[in-house]
């Protein structure tokens, strides 16, 4: 392209001006000609220092990496003749993923005669819904895959939510456990003075 629209290092707009004075204006300045938008007509190129871009660049890409919270499918198996007590055991684990932030996936195994009574699991997979309506609601409907039922519970609170929840939990644990008390403003509270001993108390 014979011309380019410039912007400035500050973000100024300079104009449309030729290559050449760009690359000029680049040189003068100790900067780095570089093209922002390729498709824009004329192109719009702006004078910056290029290696500090690629590493801001680099670094923000990082920090939104490491910002970013991923969403975990959990898998809990059930029989449709569960045992009482297992079912709760199970449940247990399901309460403990959608706290976590995680969306879990039920899977009822049936075998044998038990593939003629898909209700058997269709109604247990009800029952778990509604017993974690408070943490999770039913994401995906159950529905029959082969010798299988599955469901998916999706979570009410967000992965970044039950993070920051966790680890605020853990600060107030560790708070009480150093036997730090707070006033009403949230300062911290001073400590009583120890009783005089009476054996090294000022005699009258």
């Amino acid at each position: 392209m014979p011309e380019v629209r410039l912007v400035g290092p500050n973000g100024e707009q300079v104009g449309i001006v030729s290559i050449g004075d760009a690359l000029k204006l680049a040189q003068e300045s100790d900067l780095d000609l570089v093209e922002v938008a390729a498709t824009a007509r004329p192109p719009v190129c702006k004078l910056m220092d290029y290696g500090k871009f690629k590493y801001e660049s680099a670094m923000k890409a990082r920090e939104a990496r490491r910002n970013q919270a991923y969403t975990i499918i959990k898998e809990i198996k059930l029989r449709p003749k569960i045992d009482p007590h297992d079912y709760e055991t199970k449940k247990g684990h399901v309460v403990r993923f959608l706290k976590a932030g995680d969306k879990v996936k039920v899977t009822i195994m049936f075998r044998g005669r038990e593939q003629s009574r898909p209700e058997l699991g269709f109604r247990l997979l009800q029952r778990l819904a509604e017993d974690v309506t408070d943490l999770g609601f039913v994401e995906s409907q159950p529905k029959q895959d082969g010798r299988n039922m599955i469901m998916v519970i999706g979570p009410h609170k967000k992965k970044a939510e039950a993070k920051a929840e966790k680890a605020a939990a853990k600060a107030q644990r560790s708070e009480e456990a150093s036997g730090t008390e707070t006033s009403a403003d949230g300062t911290p509270a001073p400590a009583e003075a120890p009783a005089p001993d009476e054996a090294s108390a000022p005699q009258e």
